[in-house]
């Protein structure tokens, strides 16, 4: 096996597929997140609805990520599309259940003591409720980035961008030229897409947390 080998002169090729990639990462974790911080805000001050949706969230990342790429091939084809929606849909699932926990451990005293003041329900949850519940949303949006990459590998089974394909490609050929190579490559080139990603978001926290939740 020879890996420097099988990179010279797919530089601009391997570049683009980790641009597919990141970029596809990046998109469905930002959808999945604004999708899992409304319905947080929707059900968190309701008891059973909070539990019922923590719950459905947990089970629903049980379900076999290639099983739903697979049924969503039915409605939408091959391609972007059905890549996009089982990314979208996995990625929100840590974060509804960290949104939902968050809110809910905001003191109940200082949201009164904003109600004392004047603030309306709209201003309370945005300007103290979810600043609060930030960092535990974040966790959860960290959590979420790592499996959305390593996942978005899957979606070469519907023909959808990025890495997967030099994995797949690689390991239906085992034994032939370079096999070993692709899969590695595509292999290593999405564990530093993580690691990128997640240092951007520790990063964003260290910007946007204030030093007395941190």
């Amino acid at each position: 096996m020879n890996i420097w080998n099988y990179l010279q002169g797919r530089g601009e090729f391997l570049a683009f597929l980790t641009y597919q990639h990141a970029s596809l990462a990046f998109q469905t974790v930002l959808v999945g997140t604004l999708v899992a911080v409304v319905i947080a805000i929707a059900v968190y001050r309701f008891p059973l609805a909070s539990a019922l949706t923590l719950t459905s969230s947990r089970v629903a990342l049980t379900i076999p990520s290639l099983a739903l790429l697979a049924l969503l091939i039915v409605p939408f084809g091959l391609g972007v599309i059905p890549s996009f929606v089982m990314l979208a849909f996995f990625a929100a699932m840590p974060v509804i259940g960290n949104a939902i926990v968050g809110l809910r451990s905001v003191p109940e005293s200082v949201i009164e003591s904003a109600r004392g003041i004047g603030f309306s329900r709209r201003r309370i949850l945005f300007t103290v409720s979810l600043p609060l519940a930030w960092p535990v949303i974040l966790t959860g949006i960290r959590v979420s980035t790592q499996m959305v990459v390593g996942v978005a590998a899957i979606v070469a089974y519907v023909l959808g961008p990025g890495l997967g394909s030099l994995i797949f490609n690689g390991l239906s050929r085992l034994g032939g030229k370079n096999s070993v190579e692709m899969a590695l490559t595509g292999t290593v080139l999405i564990v530093v897409i993580a690691l990128v990603f997640d240092a951007l978001l520790v990063l964003l926290g260290r910007l946007t947390i204030s030093k007395g939740l941190s």
